[in-house]
């Protein structure tokens, strides 16, 4: 079996911003004969509720700490534009309808929307943002909205997130390495939990390649 990297992430969590310099660095190097599979991990659940105070200076905090340590670039006009909401569940759930369309359209999606996020001021937890993002990533809107709230989206989301707990994974962004080995069984190993940089991530692959090949 051909390893695999299930990448754990949320659309909304800052520090998977902040990785996606690393990880695009990362992936270019490794073969393709690797899959990647994106998990959506569901940083906080549905809620309708403005976010109060408190969580907006975390969050706030959050990002200044990303770009500090990471580089990324944020647009804080959101925070004067948007009315943030905490639930990231809309947005998990709009990556994996988006996975429906069209092969490596989840992907593009999850990456126009950390784009209009992090960088447009543009607020993901309003459905007319999402939607709109489909509609500019080339795919079918009104198929798009009707999908998004179906039961197997919402299926697969809870299927997701039982998989996030079953990895162990308690924080975003994670990458785990899984084989199958035909005398150990499944072979899981972590590569990264929260930010790595793209070095670190390229010795820990070649420790484990290594130790594969011996």
């Amino acid at each position: 079996m051909q390893p695999l990297l299930y990448l754990v992430v949320d659309p909304m969590c800052s520090w998977c911003w902040g990785f996606r310099s690393a990880w695009q660095s990362f992936v270019s190097e490794i073969p393709s004969s690797v899959t990647i599979k994106f998990l959506m991990g569901g940083l906080a659940p549905d809620s309708d509720e403005p976010m109060d105070t408190n969580t907006k200076t975390y969050v706030q905090s959050a990002w200044q700490s990303v770009a500090d340590r990471t580089g990324a670039t944020f647009n804080h006009e959101f925070w004067a534009v948007c009315q943030p909401r905490r639930s990231t569940y809309p947005a998990c759930r709009a990556v994996i309808t988006a996975g429906l369309q069209l092969n490596g359209s989840r992907e593009q999606y999850y990456e126009a929307l950390q784009r209009a996020y992090f960088l447009e001021a543009r607020n993901p937890s309003d459905y007319e943002t999402l939607i709109a993002l489909a509609n500019e990533s080339g795919l079918d809107p009104v198929q798009f909205q009707k999908d998004l709230d179906s039961s197997v989206v919402q299926q697969t989301f809870r299927d997701e997130l039982i998989q996030v707990r079953a990895l162990g994974v308690s924080g975003f962004p994670t990458v785990i390495w899984h084989q199958q080995d035909a005398t150990d069984g499944n072979c899981l190993e972590v590569l990264s939990t929260g930010y790595t940089d793209a070095d670190t991530l390229r010795e820990r692959w070649q420790v484990l390649t290594d130790k594969l090949m011996r």
